[in-house]
């Protein structure tokens, strides 16, 4: 696991980040708000138990994408038990055929991955402004690693939110996997990649 804080002014409050696959911070940086925000990504390994986050007096996880598995796997491990869970565009199942990517799909992806190839999945996920640099065999084996660790044992998410729009993990996939949670569950008009410049941390939260 990698981190980086996109803002720190130690307040009480720290929103935990668990991003998605090669995209870094950049589908984050336009949200605004007062809360210190920890980014983390690249999920080889998840070794890191982030012992920052014991400072604060409240913790709120949002994780996107392969993130939400990815953060369920690593509260198991850790015993963290955040105040408030969200999940976006993504499920417990990342390499499954019914509730996440075909297993499959994954693997072409990884063993396929070029420059080329990774700016049109850029594109398909709807990510805003420059392709971020990718490291090709990094980026492959965490892709292996999500399809090694398998689905990630049953966290409650507070509010999950599913993009009707979805190119990469496909919204019927979201829709089936968080059946058992429809009172979680808000769709929305938007791709993989829903964030847009001028909204808050705070209605991704609510």
């Amino acid at each position: 696991m990698k981190q980086q804080w996109l803002s720190r002014s130690g307040t009480q409050e720290v929103l935990l980040v668990f991003g998605g696959w090669a995209l870094g911070p950049g589908p984050f940086e336009d949200l605004s708000g007062d809360s210190d925000v920890l980014f983390v990504d690249d999920y080889s390994r998840l070794d890191d138990p982030l012992s920052d986050l014991a400072q604060y007096d409240r913790v709120t996880l949002i994780a996107f994408s392969f993130g939400v598995a990815s953060s369920a796997h690593w509260l198991t491990q850790t015993g963290l038990q955040p105040d408030r869970l969200i999940a976006v565009s993504g499920t417990l199942s990342p390499a499954d055929v019914d509730h996440g990517i075909a297993p499959d799909m994954i693997r072409a992806t990884a063993d396929q991955l070029s420059t080329a190839s990774f700016a049109k999945f850029c594109r398909r996920a709807g990510l805003a402004g420059p392709v971020p640099e990718i490291d090709i065999d990094a980026a492959r084996a965490e892709l292996h690693a999500v399809i090694e660790r398998g689905t990630a044992p049953d966290h409650k998410f507070d509010r999950v939110w599913i993009p009707q729009r979805d190119r990469i993990i496909p919204t019927r996939a979201q829709q089936a996997a968080w059946a058992g949670q429809p009172d979680a569950v808000r769709e929305i008009s938007a791709p993989h990649v829903p964030f847009a410049a001028g909204q808050s941390w705070k209605e991704w939260i609510a």
